[in-house]
């Protein structure tokens, strides 16, 4: 295998591919990345087991052949090779390696043949539809800051998208919660996705599509799923993964639908307020908030740090109520929020809390309270 390559292509592909690569492997195998030079270019293709990327890229081929190398090292040494420069991968070289030539910069990598390079079975994916790339990054964005980081609740470590019937309009729903927080999103059903079943997203997986999507310049993406397997195609690169095997839990029955003191605040304001008072707040994160007619005040106190309170203006006209939040969670949601305008609705000081977008119906967020 011999091929020549420019620096920041090479780079941007390794960037991608090295992601995927476990920087820790008990299966050496699997801290390498594919190379294979053939007549349709130079495919990059790593795995997790869980996980794989495929990436093609045009180069200068003068010798067809397929090898795996470290990944994360040839990622650091492509990373410090000179900008502009052109780069020649060799293999075998005279001592049997992966050679990477730059000017008179050389090195040697171990190399391990592909035959023990792990090969993901490829499943048919009967439901297949295509989203905008901006459209998956928007739902994204606005969701998985909510899945969970703990492995005792797999299932809920990742999105769970669902088509929705909402009256005569059908949409696609994605959701993320982690226990204390829910995020959920709507976005018009796309064609093709109408039968498909609801799906556990892993994070990792949301994490490395949400990464291509900013890399690329494709107006769409092409989603295909099966009950076990999804594929995202972005022209020259392909992520496919395993979903998370698994029921999500019956995520509507922790919507209030009864709340009734509804709060209207201005989003930078309130997460201005928030941010300032979360100083005082670091070790805890708990805050106050105390909503009274037309004001709010926030507030939060420590015996080593002193204590902190802001008010701000807000359209309320219910009886004084008192509540606590976690500050991050909170300022975690007001960051998604689009419009001008944040819509909180309360039963009462120890219930869910349901925060509204006020200029977008399709996007719906639930705190629990906090004890202060």
């Amino acid at each position: 295998m011999k091929f020549a390559i420019e620096k920041s292509v090479l780079l941007k592909t390794l960037g991608h591919v090295q992601n995927i690569v476990e920087r820790r492997n008990t299966v050496p195998v699997l801290s390498n990345v594919k190379i294979e030079a053939g007549n349709n270019g130079i495919s990059f293709k790593a795995t997790d087991m869980d996980t794989e990327i495929t990436e093609i890229v045009d180069a200068k081929i003068l010798e067809n052949g397929a090898i795996t190398a470290p990944a994360h090292m040839m990622y650091d040494i492509v990373r410090k090779l000179s900008d502009g420069a052109d780069v020649e991968l060799v293999y075998p070289d005279e001592k049997e390696q992966l050679s990477i030539v730059s000017g008179r910069s050389k090195f040697s990598l171990p190399t391990i043949g592909v035959e023990d390079f792990p090969v993901i079975s490829s499943d048919s994916l009967p439901t297949s539809f295509a989203m905008k790339c901006e459209e998956l990054k928007d739902v994204i964005d606005r969701t998985q800051f909510a899945a969970s980081t703990e492995e005792t609740r797999y299932y809920l470590n990742g999105l769970y998208i669902h088509p929705k019937d909402e009256g005569e309009t059908k949409v696609l729903r994605i959701v993320a919660t982690d226990g204390h927080r829910l995020a959920c999103v709507e976005t018009p059903l796309p064609n093709g996705a109408e039968k498909m079943q609801g799906v556990i997203l892993p994070r990792k997986t949301v994490g490395e599509i949400r990464k291509l999507l900013d890399d690329t310049n494709v107006e769409n993406v092409q989603i295909s799923l099966s009950d076990s397997k999804v594929r995202f195609s972005l022209e020259d690169i392909t992520l496919a993964s395993k979903l998370i095997d698994g029921t999500y839990p019956d995520y509507e029955r922790v919507i209030p639908t009864n709340n009734n003191k509804i709060l209207q605040l201005n989003v930078k304001e309130l997460a201005t307020a928030v941010d300032r008072v979360s100083v005082v707040a670091e070790r805890t994160r708990a805050i106050k908030m105390i909503a009274n007619k037309n004001h709010v005040i926030l507030t939060t106190s420590s015996p080593d740090l002193g204590s902190a309170i802001e008010e701000i203006e807000a359209v309320y006209d219910n009886e004084s109520l008192e509540i606590g939040y976690n500050f991050r969670y909170l300022l975690d949601i007001l960051a998604e929020i689009k419009g001008e305008t944040a819509e909180f609705s309360f039963s009462d000081s120890s219930s869910p809390s349901v925060i509204h977008d006020t200029s977008d119906s399709g996007a719906i967020y639930v705190l629990m309270p906090m004890r202060v």
